[in-house]
């Protein structure tokens, strides 16, 4: 496949184009990503530091393995990523000493900034619950997570974006990956994640939007096994599966 992948268009959809990330995008990629942090949207009622907040999401992913980031263009201009991570260990080593450096930081901007009520509460529920809100993530297992800004969220986009990074990860070698995704008001649902071939491994509540959004909402693990399929699909491979599941029950 290669690195750039233009879709069909019409004449009343504006182009948009599937490509990977380089080194000028850093910019770009930080913004959406404070611009989509709060349920898709600009995470500033919750979080103030955009240089925190983009460091701790995506520095790893520009920095390390940037080769491993598609992009979605639309007339030109970025506006959403796919960030993957093919080396789950590297990824681990690199959050040990980049999460206390991230930590030190924002201890000091804590300190000598007059950070609003809303980041300090943010920062305390990251001390008190971080680590207690994560739902299991397999270990030694790549993964990937994605963010679209809203004018540009449609099926086809994200489809075209985790398509391309998914098979380059097959391509490489990932057996698996796996994705966290924040699930709210019914939206990203069980059927979904089945239609393109994940399987759930389970969920927990997060609390630290509870003080601005009134419902509950779930962070949730999903894995692809690309050994039985190293590309994204749909229902109508969704469905051929599970048939072959059945035929092999029944046979048994």
């Amino acid at each position: 496949m290669s690195d750039s992948s233009p879709a069909p268009t019409s004449t009343t959809e504006p182009k948009f184009t599937i490509r990977f990330y380089q080194p000028g995008d850093r910019e770009r990629v930080r913004w959406i990503c404070c611009q989509t942090g709060y349920l898709g949207s600009p995470i500033d009622p919750v979080f103030e530091d955009y240089d925190l907040f983009a460091d701790y999401l995506t520095s790893y992913y520009t920095d390390v393995e940037p080769e491993q980031t598609v992009l979605l263009e639309i007339n030109g201009q970025i506006m959403g990523y796919a960030m993957g991570c093919l080396y789950p260990d590297k990824h681990a080593r690199y959050e040990a000493w980049h999460n206390v450096v991230l930590a030190l930081k924002g201890l000091w901007r804590y300190v000598t900034r007059p950070y609003n009520a809303a980041t300090k509460k943010y920062i305390h529920w990251i001390i008190r619950n971080g680590r207690k809100e994560m739902p299991f993530t397999p270990p030694h297992t790549p993964h990937f997570h994605f963010n679209v800004l809203p004018e540009a969220r449609k099926v086809a986009h994200t489809g075209a974006m985790l398509q391309l990074l998914i098979h380059q990860l097959s391509q490489k070698g990932a057996k698996a990956v796996y994705a966290q995704m924040v699930q709210y008001e019914h939206r990203r649902g069980a059927r979904m994640f089945e239609h393109y071939g994940f399987r759930s491994l389970g969920a927990v509540e997060v609390t630290k939007f509870r003080d601005v959004y009134p419902e509950k909402i779930f962070l949730h693990t999903i894995l692809k096994d690309l050994t039985e399929h190293g590309e994204l699909f749909g229902l109508d491979l969704a469905r051929e599966r599970k048939r072959k599941q059945r035929q092999k029950t029944n046979g048994a």
